[in-house]
């Protein structure tokens, strides 16, 4: 991984905490919804700018030139991604189509100029985002909520295209390899995700009178994070998937809603401090806490399903039955919904169990 990504990847952190903050300030379905979205559109950019580099960059002024531009327009898109599913949504999917444009010359350049042994897959991948421009300059003239919805097909059309792309073939993709390094940035967006937890915190505490109660609520929403990544990174974070592309598809795709998740606990954050004081944690907080948390923990058990394990690890069968246990007692505290530091202690609790018992056992065998 080398500095310029690191540099590039920096920038969607505005991205993601200017779509999280909005979900702080107003939990609730629509907001989660809407969230989702973005969220997903800001995923596909990202990913589409990184397999580009990966797969076709080099360590040369115009590679470079290519990425400074994206992180201008992606600095221009960040403008408008807090209110991109209302008052924004234009100035976004105008902000958007451009970056896309940017990409698809980018993409252009791979099929004429490219190796030929790349082109039967740069060209359908160029008339995605050839596609995806025109849908999103289209939904310029559409209101909020039809918005999102087309909106919301460009993200599933990327998936399934995506999905077709490994599972419809026998034999894994000649142009995709799971590198090192890409499993590497796959690892550092959930990094730039579960930073959303510590954002979280301290924008939560800064919004109360960062009393005792205030400021032991925000350590323990923290310790939620810390336990998320301590799953994540154990069960899945430092491991490439198999050879087989159902595997791969697994692993790679699965990542759209395992950081989106993280990034919703994040948001989640604000709310459980500032609500520090209430006697029973606000159901549309609690749920969104809980269900992020255990929509997460569910994605870890299949994405490990996908990994590379030692012989000595805990079979599949067996993480499966301890995460969803894990995740089915996570939705349980979050509809007892019990004050706020409460649900964030019972959390932790849930989290450290589930690494404990899937974790320790195979780590104690020699």
């Amino acid at each position: 991984m080398s500095y310029i990504e690191l540099f590039y990847d920096l920038v969607f952190v505005v991205l993601v905490g200017q779509a999280a903050h909005t979900l702080a300030l107003h939990p609730g379905w629509r907001a989660i919804a809407e969230f989702s979205v973005v969220f997903g559109l800001v995923w596909i950019a990202w990913i589409n700018g990184t397999l580009y580099h990966e797969m076709h960059g080099r360590e040369d002024g115009r590679s470079r030139l290519y990425i400074f531009v994206q992180m201008g327009m992606l600095t221009v898109l960040a403008v408008f991604t807090g209110h991109a599913g209302s008052d924004d949504g234009t100035a976004f999917a105008l902000a958007y189509a451009v970056l896309l444009v940017l990409l698809s010359w980018q993409w252009f350049e791979v099929c004429s100029r490219d190796l030929p042994e790349n082109r039967p897959a740069s060209t359908p991948y160029l008339l995605g985002l050839l596609m995806s421009i025109a849908v999103m300059l289209a939904s310029t003239w559409l209101s909020d909520d039809v918005r999102l919805a087309v909106w919301l097909s460009v993200v599933v059309g990327w998936l399934v295209f995506g999905i077709a792309l490994f599972v419809g073939r026998r034999r894994q993709l000649s142009f995709f390899a799971a590198t090192e390094s890409l499993v590497e940035r796959l690892a550092l967006f959930v990094m730039i995700v579960l930073g959303e937890t510590v954002v979280g915190v301290v924008n939560g505490i800064l919004e109360t009178e960062q009393a005792a109660l205030e400021i032991t609520t925000g350590v323990l929403g923290l310790c939620i994070g810390f336990g998320i990544w301590w799953n994540y990174f154990d069960i899945v974070g430092a491991r490439g998937p198999g050879e087989k592309p159902r595997r791969i598809a697994i692993w790679f795709f699965g990542h759209l809603p395992q950081t989106g998740s993280i990034a919703v606990a994040g948001a989640a954050m604000v709310g459980l401090v500032a609500d520090a004081n209430e006697g029973h944690t606000p159901w549309p907080l609690a749920f969104m806490l809980g269900g992020a948390v255990a929509l997460s923990m569910l994605l870890i058990v299949g994405q490990a399903t996908a990994v590379e394990r030692s012989p000595g690890e805990l079979s599949s069968g067996v993480l499966l039955k301890i995460y969803v246990v894990g995740a089915g007692l996570i939705l349980v505290i979050a509809a007892i919904a019990p004050p706020p530091w409460l649900l964030a202690l019972l959390m932790i609790g849930v989290l450290s169990g589930t690494w404990l018992s899937a974790f320790v056992p195979a780590a104690r065998k020699p």
